[in-house]
């Protein structure tokens, strides 16, 4: 019987060009979706303070973000507005002269080839913070909020989008959108749903940058429990079965398992939200030395790739690509 040498994997890690030659996942621009928040007025960069190197833009800057994304040859972006009023109903969300609207225009003039995806919910857009209406409790009432969900994602469509994407996490909104679109002459149209969105503590960051805080209780009614991997697979199926193109769990770092076993059950690509919280923990480390920034965010983004996730919507996009 031979005896064969025992393994060495070090052989294969001695230098860069070797690592590089057998390196298994491969994460490029092409694969990152940078969101973007925009604001009314001109000439606005505002500085979310709870996320380093974010921040809230009017359109005219907007349109500057949007061209470096594409020099920067990422996948694309996704915006979410913050709009001049708030109401009851959100209305600020599918109204043709939104801020969102307005934004997904002028990139669509400026940056023709950039892809655009929208994010439809009301949150940024209630004066409750919630993701849809009210009743007389105060508790959210599913079924009246699909109308309004469907009505936004047809007003992006009009507007420029490429890609909707519903991130309420009301039971039935994919299905009444897919109607609508296709109702709206928009049956090209593909939908993104946050099918597998859970109640995180990582959210924090975003609400600050969206002004989205709920004003009263929070969306562990209608999110899901970070405890439960099951009922993510059959929140997953239920959207395809509805319509769904895609399919996102979000957040990502907490959840990669989460992220494995929906690429290993579905065969439609798969997306994961690398979100506020995941990335204002690194930079916030980072500024105060604890950790290499650039190597740990690109970690933390391989990992998710690695996972399964073919698309990743992150803040850390444009960096990323500055440094690959």
């Amino acid at each position: 019987m031979t005896d064969f040498p025992r393994y060495r994997g070090r052989r294969l890690r001695r230098t860069e060009p070797l690592r590089r030659l057998v390196r298994e996942t491969r994460l490029t621009p092409d694969r990152l979706i940078l969101p973007l928040f925009v604001v009314p007025g001109e000439g606005v960069r505002e500085p979310v303070g709870s996320m380093p190197g974010v921040e809230r833009v009017s359109v005219d800057e907007l349109v500057k973000d949007g061209g470096e994304a594409r020099v920067l040859g990422l996948g694309g972006v996704i915006l979410f507005g913050i709009p001049e009023t708030k109401d009851a109903e959100g209305s600020g969300a599918w109204i043709d002269d939104g801020i969102v609207q307005r934004g997904l225009r002028a990139l669509r003039a400026e940056v023709p080839e950039l892809l655009l995806l929208s994010d439809v919910c009301l949150c940024e857009y209630t004066e409750h913070g919630h993701c849809g209406l009210l009743d007389a409790g105060g508790e959210v009432e599913n079924d009246p909020t699909l109308e309004l969900l469907a009505r936004t994602a047809v007003s992006h469509a009009r507007a420029g989008a490429d890609i909707v994407a519903p991130s309420d996490m009301m039971d039935g909104r994919v299905g009444a959108i897919r109607q609508a679109l296709d109702a709206g002459g928009f049956d090209h149209l593909p939908i993104l749903s946050y099918a597998a969105k859970y109640a995180s503590a990582f959210y924090g960051p975003f609400r600050d940058a969206a002004d989205s805080t709920p004003s009263h209780g929070d969306r562990r009614g209608y999110q899901m429990d970070p405890a439960n991997a099951l009922e993510a697979l059959r929140e997953v199926e239920a959207d395809l079965l509805e319509g769904a193109d895609m399919v996102m769990v979000k957040p990502a770092l907490a959840y990669l398992d989460i992220i494995r076993r929906v690429r290993e059950m579905v065969d439609v690509p798969v997306a994961a939200y690398h979100v506020s919280g995941e990335f204002a923990s690194i930079m916030a480390a980072a500024e105060r030395g604890w950790l290499d920034g650039p190597r740990a965010m690109t970690e933390a983004l391989t990992s998710i790739h690695r996972a399964g996730a073919d698309l990743i919507l992150t803040y850390w996009a444009r960096e990323f690509a500055r440094n690959i």
